[in-house]
């Protein structure tokens, strides 16, 4: 059996073995000549590479695209989900804007369920900050457009409803005056509704149907007046 300062010594000795000169040149070039093969098409053919170039800047663009979609208000990758909404907003109709801006005024109110559910405190107020501010433009699209699409609008004031109390359900206080902003804007749209129809000959199913819809609008259930005025328009 080897002694320990015997094998210290012998391990020494190797260290100063040194490889021969033409060896290493060989072996480096050999090494260099086989992770260069793969872009000799590359050197050939120049003009691919401001190609590739675009190509991976096309493809860092769409990868961040995609990740910042399930991002949340605080993440650095919010400001890019929030220029696609903007961008979208531009090829949208009037009369399609205040069911677009509900809408987003929703994926606000969602993304703040996902930061109260997962105690992200940190994330709070500027999530809160996010719907205010989505609340205000929906409020303000809503009272310009003299005829949106009602059926559609239904849709996002119901969605509305249940998403604030998904949100107030887990101890979130939102902020008043926005939403009572929004709630007015919703309630002048079925006031004017309501107004379309008081001058329409109305049968007896139909007019039980009406006189719930004015009920609903005096109880401020905005959604439920709207659903039942739908329901008049298609009939």
């Amino acid at each position: 059996m080897v002694a320990e300062a015997d094998l210290v010594k012998k391990i020494q000795e190797l260290k100063k073995i040194k490889p021969r000169k033409d060896w290493v040149v060989l072996t480096k070039s050999q090494i260099l000549g086989e992770a260069d093969r793969g872009w000799a098409s590359i050197s050939f053919f120049p003009f691919w590479k401001p190609a590739l170039a675009t190509v991976s800047a096309l493809g860092i663009l769409f990868g961040l695209f995609v990740f910042s979609q399930n991002s949340l208000p605080g993440d650095i990758l919010y400001s890019i989900k929030k220029i696609t909404e903007k961008s979208q907003a531009v090829f949208v109709s009037e009369t399609e804007r205040p069911q677009l801006n509900l809408e987003l005024a929703n994926k606000r109110l969602e993304e703040l369920t996902k930061i109260a559910q997962t105690n992200q405190v940190k994330k709070l107020a500027p999530a809160i900050s996010e719907f205010q501010a989505k609340a205000v433009e929906a409020a303000e699209n809503l009272a310009k457009t003299k005829k949106p699409d009602v059926e559609k609008i239904v849709v996002q004031t119901k969605k509305l409803e249940e998403n604030k109390q998904k949100v107030e359900s887990l101890g979130v206080v939102l902020p008043s005056e926005e939403s009572e902003q929004l709630d007015n804007a919703i309630s002048q749209l079925v006031e004017r509704e309501i107004k379309e129809l008081e001058g329409q000959s109305l049968n007896e199913v139909q007019q039980e149907i009406f006189e719930g819809a004015k009920e609903d609008f005096k109880a401020g259930n905005y959604s439920q007046a709207l659903e039942k005025i739908l329901i008049l328009s298609y009939q």
